[in-house]
């Protein structure tokens, strides 16, 4: 495996990484807002946010690419503070996956708290335990199995990303050729062999992963039985 394809590597961890926390933080007060939120616009709220499961990548990515651009007002706000454009840039691929893996960390958050028994947050309330404690105390132990399913899957999702950083991020090595684009550099350049070394590293690392997490999800499941 050449040095290029290991940057790749470790670059698609790091986005893969950065992606999972910025999207715990995001989807952890999304999702409860949304559980307990009680109108008749929430379906269409929650379309919005599942159209990454539906919409190709593709599309996404041409739409943030538009709205990446240096004469947009999201563009020139980013060049004003950092001095670098958005568009092609790692940050920019950043952002393309948070929204484009935002649905695999909100959802599991936002059924996890619909099925919350209320009476546990009543009952912490009688004690005495203010918001915080209430969400460190009662909520986050009854509910840590779906935070481990929300990381979990927004790093898997981000680790196969193609579509969606190929139009915002181009192929630029070490700054946005993630482990998905240079695959692809390798099969068309018919270098089968390194495709092969690439594909199956990331086969055998997607497959631990997500085994860890199902194995994680069954033993949280017999504890609760």
């Amino acid at each position: 495996m050449s040095g290029m394809d290991i940057n790749a590597l470790l670059l698609t961890v790091k986005l893969a990484a950065l992606t999972s926390i910025i999207l715990i933080g995001i989807s952890v007060p999304l999702a409860w807002w949304l559980a307990h939120w009680r109108s008749p616009a929430k379906s269409i709220v929650l379309a919005i946010l599942a159209l990454p499961l539906v919409l190709p990548p593709t599309v996404l990515g041409f739409y943030l690419l538009i709205s990446f651009a240096p004469d947009t007002w999201l563009g020139q706000s980013w060049l004003a503070l950092s001095g670098r454009q958005l568009a092609f840039s790692f940050e920019g691929i950043l952002l393309g996956s948070v929204i484009y893996s935002l649905p695999f960390a909100v959802q599991p958050l936002h059924n996890a708290f619909e099925q919350l028994n209320p009476r546990f947050v009543e009952v912490a309330k009688t004690l005495g335990l203010n918001r915080t404690q209430q969400f460190m105390q009662v909520i986050l132990p009854i509910t840590r199995g779906s935070f481990f399913t929300a990381a979990g899957l927004s790093f898997a999702h981000t680790l196969g990303e193609f579509g969606v950083v190929l139009m915002i991020g181009g192929n630029i090595p070490g700054e946005t050729q993630v482990v998905s684009i240079a695959l692809f550099d390798h099969v068309e350049a018919m270098a089968y062999e390194q495709a092969h070394a690439l594909a199956l590293v990331m086969l055998l690392f997607s497959l631990c992963l997500l085994t860890v997490l199902y194995r994680f999800n069954s033993s949280r499941i017999s504890l609760w039985k």
